[in-house]
């Protein structure tokens, strides 16, 4: 097995463990919570104010996370979420209940949030082709890839490693990290992710492999094993 080989496998792992420090797992929705989601629908399609207040506090905070993922801008993700209640409450009828309300209206962030992205330039944004391995001729990488140390998965589950993780999202130029993010983070699968983002679900599967790569190299020095002899200790001499 090349080196290429090894580096696109060690970079697909990162798919589970960069998952696990940036978002917390998700269960079956109890009997309670799908009664609730009933009423609010119920209470949505009588355009109740009432209902429509509650569903606003009850999912504000989260949305509003969700929509801070993918826009910089605070004020940008207010403003996005403000427009998906919007959506919500205008398109309520629309509402066939396939999926959880909370799904449904999650789907409606995450695609109001990239046609936010849609309008905006980033700036300043590091090249792609840095953040990857460099290859030789003969498929060995320049530098080889090195082993995360024992307990480095447990370590990226940690909630004091999630805020690291995060920037490191953040690096990624947008056509990448929005990628990582909605197929790694919010779980949106190949088919429906290719459609938010406008683009074939092969070219999908390119950015998300570069991608998971970068995020790689990214985490790297946080994460590899050392061989380094910690500064200021002395090898003890044989006896």
């Amino acid at each position: 097995m090349t080196a290429r080989e090894t580096s696109e496998e060690s970079a697909d792992s990162v798919e589970s463990t960069a998952a696990a420090g940036a978002r917390s797992s998700s269960s079956d929705v109890a009997a309670p919570e799908r009664q609730r989601e009933a009423e609010l629908v119920a209470g949505l399609r009588r355009r109740d104010p009432l209902v429509f207040e509650q569903l606003v506090r009850a999912y504000g905070g989260a949305f509003l996370q969700i929509a801070r993922r993918y826009l910089q801008s605070p004020a940008d993700a207010a403003d996005v979420v403000q427009e998906s209640f919007i959506a919500v409450f205008e398109g309520i009828d629309r509402f066939a209940g396939q999926a959880q309300l909370r799904t449904w209206m999650h789907r409606i962030v995450v695609n109001k949030a990239l046609m936010r992205l849609r309008t905006q330039k980033r700036h300043g944004e590091v090249a792609m082709e840095d953040l990857l391995p460099r290859f030789l001729p003969d498929g060995h990488q320049t530098t080889a890839t090195q082993p995360w140390r024992p307990g480095a998965d447990a370590e990226l589950a940690a909630r004091h490693t999630q805020a690291q993780v995060r920037r490191a999202i953040d690096t990624l130029p947008e056509a990448y990290r929005t990628v990582l993010l909605l197929r790694d983070i919010e779980e949106i699968d190949s088919p429906e992710a290719a459609a938010l983002l406008g683009i074939s679900e092969g070219a999908l599967r390119v950015r998300l492999h570069r991608a998971r790569q970068a995020l790689r190299g990214l985490l790297a020095p946080l994460f590899v094993e050392s061989s380094e002899v910690p500064a200021g200790s002395e090898p003890v001499a044989a006896a």
